[in-house]
């Protein structure tokens, strides 16, 4: 994918505190003092996938990255990039070259100390083809990374210079307004070399086979179990400023689980679900947000030969209820969605109306099963086909179950359908859909950047996340303009965007279904967490719990 001149930004971090302190006394925690044992015990819904920040594609492992490692930047409570690896940065050459000077006295939790090879040694590593990572793209804006990651330039070609232990200097393409908060992110962190060619393969594939510089280090994980702990990095050059000495995470894909967990104290967080958020909406400890992610429904035109056809995908979108879905099965604060594009991406710069809704087709996620059913029938004969026997892959989460459950049923209606539910561990999905080895699959996508773009790019022709057989020559050549040639004219640039989710959607590339809520209990024991934008803990390390 191309990645050259689109003008991005992080989403915002949302610093929440919560006061008050469950059955301990409020006049302790008012006081900020610490209690004697700082253990926050959390739950998730899903496995870690890896501790490879270059393998790494999903939300939960980025979360487990921004908390064990770190590179030049940090985002602070505003979402502004702070000084963490990096303690002065100049830019020149017209905004292409970046000059960092390093922190000293930074070490791995190997020992070994941290300088400016290892961020040379990292981007190399992303960029190899033999290393495959995903998400290689975001540094195509650094000078020759896109030939790197092709095979056609060598790994010293790329723009970046170790100019002795503590200077890095980052050669980019063009002037990038938002390269400093990009830097922020897991993927353009350091790795220690030594440790990479001591595990070689095995290398973050549990916390054993992987090092860390940043406020905790990984423990317990062997990689497939469903716990694990962040235990205070005791080599982290701020420790002083950690107060949590461990974070132990569990996994309950059923938030029936997690809600016994924590009404047995035996948690300080549970997602809730249907009835459990109505039962508890009024307590001090819920917490709802609606984070920045797009839940779909994607159509595998590479193995099911019908779904090539425009009127058999525009059917299968249109026999699906999307507020039914959302109000009477998830019952959890989800909305509906509009269209790939969540809310919460940005606004038209000229007008300030929202993504959402600028680019909104109706048609493209409204309900009409007698429409479909004449989309359907039109769609099999021209594709010769009779009927459609399907099998929709999902992770095994209670969301993700309820979610497909009322998809079969949705879409059996329509005549000549079937539809077969299969449910496999959330990492095996990953895999899987990775590989593009699914019929029909429930998808989600979270954002790193609070732009348009950071959505719509996954469905470029030669995106690594486009498993679907997709392709739409107009919706590229919108994007490819949009990024690479209307990067200083935000209006153009923006109507562009907002004509490629059109294309999108009204071709029904893929099958938006909702935007999903976060809604939790978090005790106000708990204090400080702060959130990204996709509605995820960030940041763990100024957490603490008062007595």
């Amino acid at each position: 994918m191309k990645k050259k001149g689109t003008v991005l930004a992080v989403a915002a971090v949302i610093g929440l505190t919560l006061a008050g302190c469950g059955s301990q006394s409020s006049s302790s925690s008012s006081n900020g003092k610490y209690a004697a044992k700082q253990e926050l015990n959390w739950t998730e819904s899903s496995e870690l996938a890896s501790s490879d920040l270059a393998q790494a594609t999903d939300t939960l492992s980025f979360t487990v990255l921004q908390n064990t490692q770190e590179g030049l930047y940090r985002l602070n409570s505003k979402g502004v990039p702070a000084n963490a690896l990096a303690t002065s940065t100049k830019v020149t050459n017209g905004g292409k070259t970046y000059t960092f000077n390093l922190r000293k006295g930074a070490k791995w939790s190997n020992g070994d100390t941290v300088t400016a090879k290892d961020f040379v040694y990292s981007w190399q590593r992303t960029l190899d083809p033999k290393t495959a990572s995903q998400d290689a793209f975001y540094l195509y804006q650094v000078k020759n990374a896109e030939a790197v990651n092709k095979g056609k330039k060598s790994l010293s070609a790329l723009g970046i210079k170790a100019d002795g232990k503590y200077k890095l200097t980052v050669q980019l393409t063009k002037p990038v307004s938002y390269f400093k908060k990009l830097l922020a992110w897991p993927l353009f962190y350091p790795l220690n070399e030594s440790a990479v060619n001591k595990f070689g393969k095995k290398y973050g594939t549990s916390s054993a086979t992987t090092v860390y510089n940043g406020p905790f280090r990984l423990t317990k994980w062997n990689g497939t179990g469903k716990s694990w702990t962040l235990a205070k990095n005791k080599t982290y050059w701020d420790k002083q400023a950690v107060h949590l000495d461990k974070i132990n995470e569990q996994v309950t894909e059923s938030t029936t689980t997690s809600y016994n967990l924590y009404n047995a104290k035996k948690t300080d967080e549970t997602l809730l679900s249907g009835q459990q958020i109505k039962n508890n909406k009024n307590s001090k400890d819920f917490v709802k947000r609606l984070p920045t992610g797009s839940q779909r429904l994607d159509l595998n035109q590479k193995k099911v030969a019908a779904f090539k056809n425009t009127n058999v995908r525009k059917a299968l979108s249109l026999a699906i209820d999307r507020n039914q879905l959302v109000n009477d099965v998830l019952q959890d604060g989800s909305i509906a969605s509009k269209g790939f594009v969540p809310a919460g991406m940005g606004n038209n710069p000229k007008t300030g109306e929202a993504f959402n809704k600028e680019a909104y087709v109706k048609s493209g996620v409204s309900y009409n099963l007698k429409q479909a059913k004449s989309l359907l029938a039109k769609g099999l004969k021209q594709t010769g086909d009779k009927k459609l026997d399907v099998t929709l892959s999902v992770s095994d989460t209670d969301t993700s179950k309820q979610t497909a459950e009322f998809v079969q049923s949705s879409l059996e209606k329509l005549p000549n359908v079937k539809v077969t539910i299969k449910t496999v561990p959330y990492v095996q999905l990953i895999t899987q859909q990775n590989n593009g080895n699914y019929e029909l699959t429930l998808a989600g996508w979270q954002s790193v950047f609070a732009d348009p773009i950071n959505f719509l790019d996954v469905f470029e022709a030669n995106s690594s996340y486009n498993t679907t057989g997709w392709k739409n020559t107009q919706f590229d050549k919108l994007l490819d303009e949009a990024e690479n040639q209307d990067g200083n004219k935000p209006t153009t640039r923006w109507n562009k965007l907002v004509k490629a989710e059109k294309v999108l959607i009204n071709d029904q590339g893929t099958i938006p279904l909702y935007q999903a809520a976060k809604s939790q209990l978090l005790r106000s024991s708990v204090k400080s967490i702060v959130y990204n934008g996709a509605g995820v803990p960030y940041d763990f390390k100024t957490t603490y719990i008062a007595k």
